[in-house]
């Protein structure tokens, strides 16, 4: 496994070794000595996973205070550009976004740690979208970045009309009045 510091302190890039033959492949997706030796000890306790369809956005999402979440995400099935938007205000890259396209072909993981809002869209015609996470589920803590905010300045690669957004993500709050971690 290659780990991968990117330019945003604690995001990285995890990169499985992929063993193939005639017969199809096999990889290690996570292991936790290794994890731990390079990026802390962490302690997953929920795999999550879901198929979206092409233009589908899904976020910018977090939850705050003690339900924040660190997530180690990756792509099974089709390809999707993956997106990290740091709001800690303590840091040095805060408001600063990172993007990673994930897919099944390039195998790479992104882990994510608390303090950041997420989102991810399918470029393929199809995604399935697998991460773990470090806390429970909690409604009520559960926030959406607005994943077109103009101070983001995000490419999501796409036209905003060819989006297929929830209601939720379609009302997501500005940058400037989102909730920040210290």
């Amino acid at each position: 496994m290659k780990f991968e510091q990117t330019d945003i302190e604690g995001v990285w890039i995890i990169t499985p070794g992929k063993y193939g033959d005639e017969r199809g492949y096999f990889m290690e997706t996570f292991k936790k000595d290794l994890f731990t030796e390079n990026i802390g000890d962490i302690s997953f306790i929920q795999d999550n996973e879901s198929k979206s369809a092409f233009g589908v956005l899904r976020g910018l999402h977090f939850q705050e205070g003690v339900y924040s979440q660190a997530k180690l995400v990756r792509v099974i099935e089709g390809k999707v550009l993956d997106v990290a938007v740091d709001l800690r205000k303590s840091s040095k890259t805060f408001g600063k976004h990172i993007a990673v396209e994930l897919s099944d072909k390039n195998a790479r993981q992104l882990f994510i740690p608390r303090g950041f809002a997420h989102g991810f869209v399918v470029l393929s015609d199809a995604a399935v979208f697998n991460y773990k996470v470090d806390n429970v589920y909690m409604p009520s803590a559960e926030r959406t970045l607005a994943f077109n905010d103009p101070m983001l300045n995000i490419d999501w690669r796409l036209k905003e009309e060819e989006f297929l957004l929830s209601d939720k993500d379609k009302k997501g709050c500005s940058f400037e009045d989102c909730f920040l971690f210290e």
